[in-house]
């Protein structure tokens, strides 16, 4: 089956040419940062021109009436694997020279389903079966854009880190990775191996950032030879670019805390991060947020102490939290954050503003994205989610998603276009087959030969 035969059911008239300014009027907005209220908002070249409650229409603009809707920021996933083709590369323990930004596919349809569940932004990452991954990226859900205009140019940039028993098992003799060397192990196979490739790596990290400020200084001789797994490790050091650390155990977070602090790495987000409740003043004390699961756990030995009150406590003690989907490519949980983020109310007893906020502005901070997007507030980017009912409830389904301004979801369209798409995905199927009959019959060799 070719790929193009499960693209989505998005009517093109939806992506037809938009006035430059539109109006949303009457809707409930939830701004997450400036509180909630009953009015409008305006979009001007992909902006958030106003909102408030009292605004005026400019001449000419495009008008959506919103009665009894609510509106929301575009939801922001701090931690998924859409989008992509590859996640781990497993044969070296340390593989920063690699990245998921050369290779995304932006035909994946978990894009378009996170995009449906009002998900704008989204980090895609690398896998976890590395002490130090690959770089990993941040995207929009631009549905229909080629790979290179998902990004959000503006974000800066980030690298995958590993703890605990992903990384450790690449070293055990049941692993398939050894079987794949004959049975040779990968270095490491312990927790303790694990922090020693990372400070060991830092440490040659150091030396190859200090051996270019020598040379640049000097000019005597040649420089350095190039070496871009280090040249991404410097990035780091110099704070240039954020580790997301994949975590579980306190003991790992707190290890993980006093390496990073060795190494002045001001910041970092630690993924997961399931058993943060133990560890939340320290993690607080040192800076370092943490993007976790709602309430799922007990999959693995590392997952059994987590608790649904973790996205809580970490929050009342100060860290900076975000819920994440780690969505493989179907957008399973993706596309159901602010259900996500209604749990922590049950299981925290927090506010709708604290509640949405780890869905939105929260992890645009950890993704560094937050003076354009996350809030509503004249100035960002049109990311908006228009919602039938609360977006806090269960009932709630999203009506339109507005991403730089520009339409990229509208569910009646959709609807009114499926009866369409599914008559031409059968014709091209048809086509198709009897085309590989046609060549079948070709291909078939005659009598004499």
């Amino acid at each position: 089956m070719k790929r193009y035969l499960a693209l989505p059911l998005l009517a093109s008239s939806a992506l037809a040419a938009q006035s430059s300014v539109t109006v949303i009027h009457n809707a409930v907005i939830h701004t997450v940062t400036k509180g909630t209220y009953q009015g409008s908002i305006v979009i001007r070249d992909g902006r958030i021109a106003d909102a408030g409650e009292r605004i005026m229409t400019p001449g000419g603009a495009q008008t959506v009436d919103a009665k009894g809707r609510h509106i929301t920021p575009g939801l922001i996933d701090a931690h998924t694997h859409i989008a992509i083709d590859g996640v781990n590369e497993s044969t070296l323990s340390v593989t920063a020279m690699l990245g998921v930004d050369d290779q995304v596919n932006p035909e994946q349809i978990a894009i378009y389903r996170v995009l449906a569940g009002g998900c704008t932004t989204f980090h895609t990452m690398h896998g976890s079966a590395n002490s130090i991954g690959g770089r990993n990226v941040v995207l929009k859900s631009r549905w229909g854009a080629g790979a290179s205009d998902l990004v959000f140019k503006e974000a800066p940039p980030t690298l995958k880190f590993a703890l605990g028993e992903n990384p450790k098992r690449q070293g055990s003799a049941a692993s398939p990775f050894s079987t794949l060397l004959g049975g040779a192990l990968r270095y490491p196979g312990t927790r303790m191996g694990v922090e020693d490739v990372i400070r060991e790596a830092f440490t040659e990290a150091r030396a190859y950032q200090q051996a270019w400020k020598t040379w640049r200084q000097s000019k005597q001789g040649l420089p350095p030879r190039r070496d871009l797994k280090l040249d991404t490790l410097v990035e780091v050091l110099d704070n240039q670019r954020i580790p997301h650390v994949h975590c579980y155990r306190s003991d790992e977070i707190l290890m993980a805390i006093r390496l990073l602090q060795e190494f002045g790495i001001k910041r970092a987000i630690f993924q997961h991060v399931l058993e943060g409740y133990k560890v939340a003043k320290e993690m607080a004390a040192a800076g370092y947020a943490g993007s976790t699961f709602s309430d799922w756990w007990a999959y693995k030995m590392e997952a059994y102490d987590a608790i649904p009150y973790n996205a809580a406590l970490m929050h009342k003690k100060g860290v900076l939290v975000s819920l994440n989907s780690d969505d493989a490519s179907g957008g399973d949980i993706g596309r159901r954050l602010n259900l996500e983020a209604a749990k922590i109310i049950r299981y925290g007893g927090l506010s709708e503003d604290e509640a949405l906020a780890m869905v939105t502005i929260n992890p645009a901070r950890q993704l560094g994205v937050e003076q354009y997007v996350g809030s509503i507030e004249p100035g960002k980017h049109a990311d908006l989610v228009l919602w039938d009912k609360h977006p806090l409830s269960i009932q709630s389904k999203v009506e339109k998603v507005y991403i730089d301004g520009k339409l990229y979801f509208d569910r009646d369209a959709d609807l009114a276009a499926r009866a369409e798409k599914e008559a031409r995905k059968k014709a091209l199927i048809e086509k198709q087959r009897e085309e590989e009959k046609r060549n079948a019959t070709q291909r078939r060799p005659s009598g004499n030969d």
